[in-house]
């Protein structure tokens, strides 16, 4: 008993007084409360519905959920009848754990137990949903209580909102925010914040802008999340002025901090919209603002240098990356190959592919096909194809953007290759698209192969690629080209 921490005559006192014995239990760690219980009920303690539910609301603000369900399946074994509190906490503590699924399973089992779940019931299971991204059924859960009449709360709409926006509902999101005052409940910061969230993840920047405006009519003060929010919205939505509005203007105005997150989102947003220069200069004021840039930050600013072809600025950008305390990740190497790819500098982009491992990454996808990008715009075809046999090797699966680079170069010059780079899409199961049998064709049309050329003109439907009239005229020019004018009438 000592070993449990207790004093000696502890369990005898708590034979002459079970209540004793519920704080202790309430306030000792998950691990130790349950095996207190044990004791209590080997000692033939009184166990009763006071002691069980301490004990799984210790679990549960430890997230045992395990213990917790433990606990409630136990209950009828020790004689005491579960209630609302213990199921409730269980739900809890299946939710902080990511069990929805068993947090739906007691919510069902509760009427069995002869309990009837409650508002706090459905808000814990709710919540669990929208931990564990499940929307759908968090919406089920908001209705059900509806259909039941169970009071729903600011609290329980609050969360299925937020599932939603973890879902990309934005529509849903808005939706039930305007239902809330006809129900007589009035939204609060955490409801308008998760459906300006909402509307963020659906690039719906100014039905955003509008949350946002409207939360003083609510008489609510937006708050960083809110701004945050917004602002990731505009980025998303490539408003650029309107993001920088809101970080320069108008939070300062609300007397509000940006913090690392605004900064990113506005940095991105300028780089979107093409504005460079202003994304350089909002990384420099992160730093006058006491603001740490992040590896996001960086990348952000390296993939802003895409759009004028600053090859050399996003290089230098990742270079001093270390002199930040920063260590490149592979998205903001990824960003400087994807800027050596529009800019044509196909053997930096290689270069930088190379350089992964000795900065302890490993080259992925977005690696590998702006690489190959960047030979497709280079020519230079050999270095694409063995850099589509090394993913393989690599184990980096290609998918369509890779053979289409290496398809869109090798046609250039040799449309045996080409052709061979599309079986073997079909082979491996890659849905070949317009682009690739587009490549293909016109790779045949310049070699002179007019009779492949009307064969894939024909194969194009079975591979569900409806054939346009670009790919038409290739295929008559490479029957002209060969003389082959009875052909191009057919085609």
């Amino acid at each position: 008993m000592e070993a449990l921490g207790l004093a000696p005559g502890q369990l005898e006192s708590w034979q002459r007084n079970p209540k004793l014995a519920t704080s202790v239990l309430g306030g000792s760690k998950p691990e130790l409360a349950v095996q207190l219980l044990g004791c209590m009920s080997s000692a033939r303690v009184e166990v009763n519905k006071f002691h069980c539910g301490a004990v799984i609301g210790a679990c549960s603000k430890g997230s045992f959920w395990q213990h917790a369900m433990g606990i409630l399946a136990q209950m009828p074994e020790m004689d005491v009848a579960p209630n609302e509190v213990c199921s409730n906490s269980v739900i809890t503590a299946c939710s902080k754990g990511g069990q929805w699924q068993l947090a739906l399973e007691v919510l069902r089992q509760m009427p069995r137990m002869r309990v009837a779940p409650d508002e706090i019931s459905y808000n814990a299971a709710i919540t669990a949903c929208e931990k564990s991204f499940q929307w759908v059924q968090a919406v089920t859960l908001l209705s059900l209580m509806q259909a039941r009449n169970i009071p729903a709360s600011e609290v329980s709409f609050s969360a299925a909102v937020s599932a939603c926006e973890k879902g990309g509902q934005w529509q849903l999101a808005l939706s039930l925010l305007r239902d809330m005052p006809g129900l007589g409940l009035k939204p609060n910061g955490i409801t308008y914040n998760a459906a300006i969230s909402a509307c963020e993840k659906g690039g719906q920047w100014l039905l955003a802008l509008g949350l946002l405006k409207e939360m003083p009519e609510q008489v609510l003060r937006p708050d960083q999340i809110s701004y945050n929010a917004a602002i990731s919205a505009c980025e998303k939505g490539g408003a650029w002025e309107a993001a920088l509005d809101m970080l320069l203007s108008k939070m300062p105005t609300k007397r509000l901090v940006a913090n690392r997150i605004s900064y990113n989102a506005a940095i991105s947003a300028c780089g979107k919209g093409g504005q460079l220069q202003m994304a350089l200069n909002l990384l420099s004021d992160m730093q006058d603002a006491r603001v740490a840039p992040n590896e996001i930050s960086c990348s952000a600013a390296i993939r802003a240098c895409e759009g004028g072809c600053q090859w050399q600025l996003a290089l230098s950008l990742l270079s001093e990356m270390p002199a930040k305390r920063l260590s490149p990740n592979a998205i903001s190497v990824n960003s400087a190959i994807t800027v050596c790819e529009k800019s044509g500098q196909w053997q930096l982009a290689l270069a930088l592919v190379r350089k992964m491992p000795e900065l302890s990454l490993t080259a992925d996808k977005i690696s590998y096909n702006s690489a190959i990008c960047a030979f497709e715009k280079g020519g230079q075809w050999q270095f694409a194809l063995a850099l589509l046999e090394e993913m393989e090797l690599c184990r980096v699966v290609p998918n369509e953007i890779s053979f289409n680079a290496a398809i869109s170069v090798c046609g250039s010059v040799r449309w045996q290759l080409a052709l061979g780079l599309l079986a073997t899409m079909v082979e491996k199961h890659i849905q070949p698209s317009e682009v690739s049998c587009s490549a293909v064709l016109a790779a045949c049309e310049h070699g002179g192969q007019w009779q492949l050329a009307i064969n894939l003109l024909a194969l194009m439907p079975h591979m569900t690629v409806a054939p346009n009239e670009i790919n038409f005229n290739v295929a008559i020019s490479a029957c002209e080209k060969s003389s082959q004018w009875q052909y191009a009438t057919e085609a």
